[in-house]
Formats: C-alpha cells, structure tokens, sequence
C-alpha cells in the first residue's frame, strides 16, 4: 500500500456484496462527496459466484467527518442499497498478532525479523507453544513467551488459555508458525477469518511425517508452500498464497526440506502481510487478494 503521510488520517474500505451495476459509481461518489481522496483502488466482479469484491485506500480532507460518522453516513446511503458486507479500518494502526509455533523455529524467526526492521507493520503481542525450544530467540526479541504443553488430557484446557490470550489482548490475527497441533473445530470458529495456517503444499499427498522423504522417495519435481485461513476441515480453508520451486534428481531430502523451509517462510510472511493491509475478501471456499 502507497504510505501516506503520518498526520492524515487514511482508511482502509472493503467491501463485498452481490455484483450489481453501479457499485464503483456510488462507492467512490459517496467519498468524494465526503472530502476523501482515493490514494489506491481495487475491484473484481466474480462471474462463477456474482459476488462483487472492492478495496478502497482513502485520505480524509479537512471537512471529511470522523470515522464513526462516515461509516453511518456510508451505511445508509451507499451499503444497505448494494448488501453490503463491509467494513472501514484505520490504516494507521498496527494489528496485534499473536503467534503459535512448536519446534520448527524457521517461520517464527523470519517473522520477527520482518517485524524488527519494519517489513511487517504488526505488533506481535506474544508467542505461545506446545514446548519450550523457542523460548530464548523469543525473549530475546523482548516479546512474551507462553508455554502451553499439550497432551491429550490437557489439549481443550490448553487451547482454551490460548483463545482467552486471543480475548483479553483484543488480538487481531493469530499466525500457526508451524504449530504442529490440529486447533479443535470451536477454535477454528473462534478464529475464523483471522488465523492463518502454513504448511508444505504437497497435501493431500504425503500426508503425516516426514513429508520430504516421502516427495524424495516419489521423486518430485516441484517444492511448494501454501498459507491459508484456518477452518474446521484440516487444511483445507481459504488459499491466500502460494509458492513454488522446482527440483530436480540432485536433491537430497536435506536439500527439499531447505528449500521448503525457504518457500514457507516467503509464502507466510506474504499472506500475514495481505490479510493485515485488509487486501484478503474470502469468497466462499476461496479468497480474492488485491495484491
């Protein structure tokens, strides 16, 4: 997203309803009609659904009302007449996420780099896992570190502190860094929309352990990644991003999972990315992402 300078207020609106004629005209009348400015502007009309999707990035001019205000101002004239589900977000602010991660530190460590040197405009508010491996790389990054061990008898008791985290510190997006726990259908709708999973995108193929040596001993030719929103059915929820790299006879399983490893931190920190600048609609099964 175009940065826009510190001291004016800029807002984030997306928008999705049932496609119609006419919806571009009224949303971007309406905000002229308001003193705002449009810095950035996206739009798609989903033939297969008739789902009309829209991201607008806007300034507020020295008579536009107050957020609160414009949002009622938006409801009632533009919104209630096209269906809309909609919503209006302060560009400005820095979502709080929380991040979950077991043993493989890969993902979570190039998430904090990311977020020490301003890639990533997040607030990671703290990092919970299943063992305690990760402790120290996350202290010393100064951020708190939760130990919930999970065993069969503790796993609702576990995730349920989990989600009272999510709670209590208003977190905005909850990011499974190779967490290697299955979240419980209530948890999944608990977090609907705002937890993202990743993981290798052999699936459905070479389900279970030891993923690489299973697609060496296949003899693969491609390495992916794939991050999407977390849901009940086991990673299978809304695609937000993908990657791949192609590989050959030479490489060993030491070599794929490396390579691996590499495409599921660029692919998680992208879809992290996304879904905080609000550039992720979910359509149905699938996502729409102005990228």
């Amino acid at each position: 997203m175009p940065s826009a300078p510190t001291d004016v207020p800029t807002t984030i609106l997306t928008i999705a309803c049932p496609d119609a004629t006419g919806i571009v005209a009224a949303v971007t009348g309406f905000l002229a009609q308001q003193d705002c400015f449009i810095v950035e502007c996206a739009q798609y009309g989903d033939l297969s659904s008739d789902r009309f999707f829209m991201r607008a990035v806007f300034q507020h001019g020295d008579k536009a009302p107050e957020r609160d205000v414009l949002g009622s101002r938006f409801a009632e004239r533009v919104a209630q007449r096209f269906d809309m589900t909609w919503a209006m977000h302060d560009a400005r602010r820095r979502p709080k996420v929380l991040i979950a991660v077991s043993r493989f530190g890969h993902c979570l460590n190039d998430l904090l780099h990311r977020w020490q040197t301003g890639q990533l405009a997040i607030d990671v508010a703290g990092v919970v896992s299943n063992h305690e491996d990760m402790r120290k790389l996350v202290e010393w990054h100064g951020i708190p570190y939760t130990h919930l061990p999970v065993t069969k008898d503790t796993k609702v008791e576990q995730e349920a502190r989990m989600l009272r985290m999510v709670e209590d510190q208003d977190i905005d997006l909850v990011v499974l860094a190779r967490y290697m726990q299955i979240l419980t259908p209530e948890a999944c709708r608990a977090l609907n929309g705002r937890a993202i999973n990743i993981h290798h995108s052999f699936l459905p193929s070479f389900k279970g352990a030891k993923p690489y040596q299973q697609a060496f001993t296949r003899g693969v030719k491609i390495i992916g990644a794939t991050a999407h929103y977390v849901t009940p059915d086991l990673d299978e929820g809304p695609i937000i991003e993908q990657a791949v790299e192609r590989v050959d006879h030479t490489h060993s399983v030491e070599d794929l999972v490396r390579v691996g490893q590499d495409l599921e931190n660029v692919t998680l920190a992208r879809a992290v990315r996304y879904h905080i600048e609000r550039r992720v609609l979910i359509n149905g099964a699938k996502t729409v992402v102005f990228r």
